[in-house]
């Protein structure tokens, strides 16, 4: 099975730095792993694009 140079290193870096493994775990933690009760809810866009009203913004001309 092919593994790539970077995943050797990183597997390698963790086996010899295992405190990083625990930093990794605060981090998506405090990012990601939460449940629907903790999240926000997330913003409403300021200038978010609304439909219609413009359709008839031009006009054909009446040129052929």
């Amino acid at each position: 099975m092919y593994e790539s140079d970077l995943t050797k290193f990183m597997r390698q870096y963790l086996q010899q730095h295992p405190e990083e493994i625990a930093s990794q775990r605060v981090g998506r933690a405090a990012w990601w792993d939460k449940d629907a009760a903790t999240r926000t809810e997330p913003l409403e866009p300021e200038n978010s694009p609304k439909s219609g009203g413009a359709e008839y913004t031009f006009k054909p001309s009446n040129k052929t």
